[in-house]
């Protein structure tokens, strides 16, 4: 083996050896980490999934979607009312969650996916807000303004495993959005995955080749609605409690900015860009109370300088010190 051959295999190792590393973080978290830390990641891993639901549509279809917290808002309440109000256990309330959410998106995508470009992203946020005021006057399901509190059932009773337990709650949801990152993952790289991308590059010539551009987009919908319902499903039992004001449309603007922040069309784009701007925002919260302006100058930063994200600009690198170019199914 020469060493022009024997480079690539070598740079290949490291790089596993890396992922790898970085893997075993969050896996070792909570031996290490302060319990507001903990908090602090589980949250990042809830809030992700919602990125990730914005990045499964503008990512892999090319849809902007300014309505994701509809879904999350929806498989929040669905656990709430679930536990609260119908008896359930922990988990037929977040099926129930989860759902009610992945319904509401197949409804409301059947309409929205007719429309492309700004009137998709507008018909996005008309739904997010007919919802969300629906939401607020329907107080006796809801409870409008106060939302609904809640005392997680157990997760396990024959284990006697509870999410009251703080490190039990972490790994229920390290576990859950780990689970749904690698449907993701095998998602994009199905052939169903091959026809996002066809759509998203040019949806008349994915007509000429048999695909019916309609059907794709209305999938990738619901499946972004459903992740998004785990997510608010999660969150729901995270902090016991759920609130229509989680389904107005500057969540998702939130989640929106996570997702291109860190790459989106990349599978953990969503997760980096989650995680460095709500890191930053509890380190700068407690020092500067107008913090929000150094989260919309790093924003501006990286659209300006890394428009593939944090994820595309470290693969640039990586590109460049190894001369080894990025998968192609992870590229723009």
């Amino acid at each position: 083996m020469n060493a022009s051959s024997r480079r690539p295999a070598a740079t290949s190792i490291a790089a596993f050896g890396l992922v790898s590393a970085l893997a075993l973080v969050p896996i070792l978290f909570p031996m290490f980490g302060a319990n507001f830390w903990i908090n602090v990641v589980a949250e990042i891993l809830i809030w992700s999934l919602l990125a990730a639901s914005v990045n499964l549509l503008l990512g892999y279809v090319g849809l902007l979607s300014f309505g994701q917290a509809l879904y999350f808002g929806v498989g929040m309440y669905g656990v709430a009312i679930g536990i609260s109000k119908l008896g359930l256990g922990l988990w037929p309330a977040l099926g129930l969650g989860v759902a009610a959410a992945t319904l509401m998106a197949a409804l409301a995508g059947a309409l929205a996916v007719r429309l492309t470009w700004h009137y998709f992203a507008i018909i996005t946020v008309v739904f997010s807000l007919i919802f969300y005021f629906i939401a607020m006057s329907a107080k006796e399901l809801t409870g409008g303004d106060d939302g609904i509190n809640f005392s997680a059932p157990p997760l396990f009773a024959s284990a006697g495993l509870s999410l009251s337990d703080r490190t039990t709650q972490y790994y229920f949801i390290l576990l859950v959005t780990l689970a749904c990152y690698i449907l993701v993952a095998l998602v994009v790289r199905s052939p169903l995955g091959l026809r996002f991308a066809a759509v998203r590059e040019n949806e008349s010539r994915a007509r000429l080749i048999g695909i019916n551009v309609y059907l794709t987009r209305w999938l990738a919908f619901v499946m972004a609605g459903a992740l998004a319902g785990i997510g608010g499903g999660l969150f729901g039992l995270f902090g016991r409690y759920a609130s229509a004001s989680y389904m107005f449309y500057h969540v998702s603007g939130e989640a929106v900015v996570w997702a291109i922040v860190g790459g989106v069309g990349t599978l953990l784009g969503p997760l980096l860009g989650t995680a460095l701007l709500i890191a930053f925002r509890e380190v700068m919260s407690g020092i500067w109370e107008n913090y929000l302006i150094a989260v919309g100058a790093i924003t501006i930063l990286v659209v300006m300088f890394a428009p593939q994200g944090m994820v595309g600009a470290f693969q640039a690198i990586w590109s460049r010190a190894t001369g080894i170019k990025p998968d192609s199914t992870e590229e723009r």
